[in-house]
Formats: structure tokens, C-alpha cells, sequence
């Protein structure tokens, strides 16, 4: 791919996974790319969009927007996160489409697997074989939807469009919002917050058994531009790093870096969540060469430094 002269879109640019792609898209010499805030522009209103790709006139479109948060969020407002999420996809790819997009490559989600799927590692192909797990179903489906009408354009159109599925994301940048965060950036603010005003406990939610694949975000972002270069089939492709580990684990080995020596508690009228999560990434590496590098531990550290560091500016510590 000749990336300075081709025309990118990214939507959600501004966000966690998109400001890392954002990094390595100019890494790697791209100058004509368009990255709109969601200030700027309304995804999920079809005549903003069109107007976007009319004044950008993009060549391959990136399409990270999504309206994302825990599993507290995902119950309080199941149907802000199916509309939204439903629309921008629905939009971005029937007016890329129709405004003659060479490529876009979508960004799907690990909650669009079954709650109970036939096999683990998740296969692409099993996809459909059983309904998501009910705490994120809503957010889960309307990306699901993006399979369905990319393999629908291509069919009938020939447009080239890609799914991937991500598992789980984190690293430095993630969202440190107590109250829509996922699980890592959650613990790490409450075992700080714990430690500096004398706390007795860090709560956190279900029992701690679930168990989670989370992939590190350059890593992801690694993994989408090479996909935007590499593949074109109407496969959908996982993206994750091939570790699995129980939340109870994971906690433990958080507290252990930040050398928190407290109280964990379980707080289990709080939902878990999906009972099993990892991902078969055979066909990431078989189809576009595609493989995790950073460990769990290096990523933590890294993400942990990186909000330590952020903090202690903030605070002008």
C-alpha cells in the first residue's frame, strides 16, 4: 500500500484504539487522513455522513467509532448502545459504498460471541451458533450487524469490506472513568484510591472467575493496519493475543505491581459477565501474518506506569 498517498477516514480517531492507530498510520507516512470528533460529526445521522465522505473523499475507511463501556454502563442504557453502534455502521457502509470507497476495514467485538460458545478458543465460524451474553447482548448485536452487511454488499456489490473482532483492549490512553471503565483501568483506581485515603478494601464486581483475553492497544493497532494492507476477504478475523486468564488472576497480579497489600472483595450481586472469553487468532496469523508481542505483564506495566505518570502531572505531584 503506497500510505502517503492514499486517503484514509478513521472514525474515532480521537479515541482510545483510534488515537493509536492515528500514531501508526502517520508512523508509517500517511498524510491525507481525516479523523473527525464526534463533535464534529454525528455517525449515526446519515446526511452528516454523506457530507463527510463527500468533503473528504476517502479512499479507505477505517472504522473504529463505537460506543463503548463496561457492564454496569451496558445495563443502564442497552438502547443507546444498540442504536448508536447499529447506526454508525449501517451508515458508514452503505455511504462508503455508494460513494465509490475502495475499502473499509470495521471493528467488530469479542461481546458478539456466544454466551456459551460450542468450543474455546472462539472460532469466526461459530459466530452464530447461540446468543451473546445478556449484560452486553444489546452492544454485542449491533456489531454483529456489521458482518451481515458487509458480506450483504459484497455479494450483491463486490465492496470490499472487512470485519474484525477484538477481544478485549487496555493500555495507556484507555478510558480511567470509574464509572464506564472496563476491568483493568476500575482497579487500578480503586487500588490507588484505597491506598491513599486509608481504606480497609477494594470491591470489585462477580466472584472473580470469569476468565478474559485482553490484547494490548498498539498491538491492535498493528493488527487493523495490517489488515487494511494485507486482507481483503469477506472473512471475519479475530484479534487477540491468545492468553487467557481469570479476573481473580488478573486482579492479583495488578495488586502485586501497584504493591497493594489491602483487601480484595468480591461483590457478587454484581454481575460477571460472560463465563469464558478467548479467541482463536489462527486466522489473523494465517491470513495477514499477525501475532500478539507484548505480554500481559509488560502491558500492565506499561498501562500502569503510563497512568501513574499522567496522575502525578495532574496533581502536580
Amino acid at each position: 500500500m503506497n500510505w502517503k498517498n492514499t486517503r484514509f477516514l478513521v472514525t474515532g480517531g480521537a479515541g482510545f484504539l483510534g488515537s493509536f492507530v492515528m500514531d501508526q498510520l502517520k508512523a508509517k507516512g500517511a498524510e491525507a487522513v481525516t479523523a473527525p470528533t464526534i463533535d464534529e460529526i454525528d455517525l449515526t445521522d446519515t446526511l452528516s455522513v454523506r457530507r463527510l465522505m463527500a468533503d473528504s473523499k476517502p479512499e479507505v475507511i477505517i472504522h473504529l467509532a463505537a460506543r463503548v463501556a463496561g457492564i454496569g454502563a451496558n445495563q443502564k442504557f442497552p438502547a443507546e448502545f444498540f442504536y448508536e453502534n447499529l447506526m454508525m455502521g449501517t451508515n458508514i457502509l452503505h455511504e462508503s459504498y455508494k460513494a465509490g470507497v475502495k475499502k473499509v476495514v470495521a471493528i467488530g467485538t469479542v461481546c458478539s460471541y456466544p454466551k456459551e460458545p460450542k468450543s474455546t478458543p472462539f472460532k469466526e465460524d461459530e459466530i452464530w451458533d447461540g446468543y451473546p451474553e445478556e449484560t452486553n447482548a444489546a452492544y454485542g448485536l449491533s456489531k454483529k450487524m456489521l458482518l451481515v452487511q458487509s458480506h450483504a454488499y459484497r455479494q450483491q456489490y463486490g465492496f470490499n469490506s472487512v470485519v474484525l473482532m477484538p477481544v478485549n483492549l487496555y493500555g495507556p490512553r484507555d478510558n480511567f472513568n470509574l464509572e464506564t471503565s472496563h476491568v483493568i483501568p476500575a482497579f487500578i483506581i480503586k487500588c490507588l484510591d484505597a491506598t491513599e485515603n486509608g481504606k480497609p478494601e477494594v470491591v470489585m464486581w462477580g466472584d472473580g472467575s470469569p476468565t478474559r483475553e485482553f490484547l494490548y492497544i498498539e498491538d491492535a493497532a498493528r493488527g487493523i493496519l495490517m489488515a487494511v494492507e494485507r486482507y481483503d476477504e469477506d472473512l471475519p478475523v479475530n484479534l487477540g493475543s491468545g492468553q487467557e486468564i481469570r479476573i481473580k488472576d488478573l486482579i492479583d497480579k495488578m495488586a502485586k505491581i501497584l504493591g497493594y497489600t489491602g483487601k480484595i472483595t468480591w461483590d457478587t450481586s454484581k454481575p460477571n459477565g460472560q463465563p469464558r472469553r478467548l479467541l482463536d487468532i489462527s486466522r489473523a496469523k494465517e491470513k495477514f501474518g499477525f501475532s500478539a508481542e507484548v505480554s500481559l505483564d509488560d502491558g500492565l506495566r506499561r498501562t500502569i506506569d503510563w497512568y501513574l505518570a499522567k496522575r502525578g502531572k495532574r496533581t502536580g505531584a
